[in-house]
């Protein structure tokens, strides 16, 4: 499969969580849903347009995450108020935001049938353009993306490997050392009606950064054009 690495990162980020309404919480890594909405804004997908290309890209790549900052989260608080009456009272309402979110994103090329918006978004990257501007969340949450390759990313069945990637928990881990291991579910299939669908969420865990976790399991290995190669998991 094709695959490209970069980087994604800004000062604020937020991945809300569908069950908390009220004060929303955010997921701890990007998701494949936001991922997707950020391919969209780099290669000029109208919003209306998005609808049908959610659940295309949603089966067609997959994604690994590998943190490169600290998870940090702080809350906010703002005011909520209607556009019908926006001078009335407002109630407050809190949020969750990730600060200094940075991660190592590897996508990779499932189905062919989405290889031009995927040769897009790859030379999006390299010439550092973006027809929309790309956010992480939030439309006042920026976000700043550098390319670092591409190469391909073949399946290993099963074995034994090392990686800063988050993975599934069918994985068997190997805990080593003391350090703090995160636990997140997360959305990977959005539909043509900017839903999440309950049953297409993946529950993984995954090493606080600058950790390396040891399990066993399905994995796959990238390879760049170097010969340089590295094993994760992606869904």
């Amino acid at each position: 499969m094709k695959a490209i690495q970069f980087i994604v990162e800004g000062n604020w980020a937020h991945f809300k969580k569908p069950e908390t309404n009220n004060n929303p919480l955010s997921h701890d890594l990007i998701t494949k849903t936001a991922l997707i909405g950020m391919i969209g804004a780099v290669i000029g997908i109208e919003r209306q347009d998005m609808k049908a290309v959610f659940p295309i890209l949603s089966e067609n790549l997959l994604y690994g995450v590998q943190l490169r900052n600290f998870v940090k989260k702080v809350s906010w608080g703002f005011t909520s108020k209607t556009a019908i009456n926006p001078t009335a009272t407002g109630s407050p309402k809190y949020f969750e935001f990730l600060k200094n979110p940075k991660f190592k994103i590897t996508l990779a090329l499932k189905n062919d049938d989405s290889e031009e918006m995927f040769q897009k978004f790859s030379n999006a990257l390299l010439k550092e353009e973006a027809i929309y501007p790309p956010v992480l969340g939030w439309h006042n949450c920026p976000a700043d993306l550098k390319f670092i390759s591409e190469g391909e990313v073949s399946v290993v069945r099963e074995e034994k490997f090392t990686t800063s990637s988050f993975i599934s928990t069918n994985h068997k881990p190997e805990l080593t050392g003391e350090f703090r291991v995160g636990f997140d579910k997360l959305p990977t299939y959005q539909n043509d009606d900017f839903w999440n669908l309950p049953d297409k969420y993946e529950q993984v865990i995954y090493p606080d950064y600058p950790n390396e976790i040891t399990v066993r399991g399905v994995c796959f290995e990238y390879k760049t054009g170097d010969s340089e190669t590295e094993k994760l998991w992606l869904m």
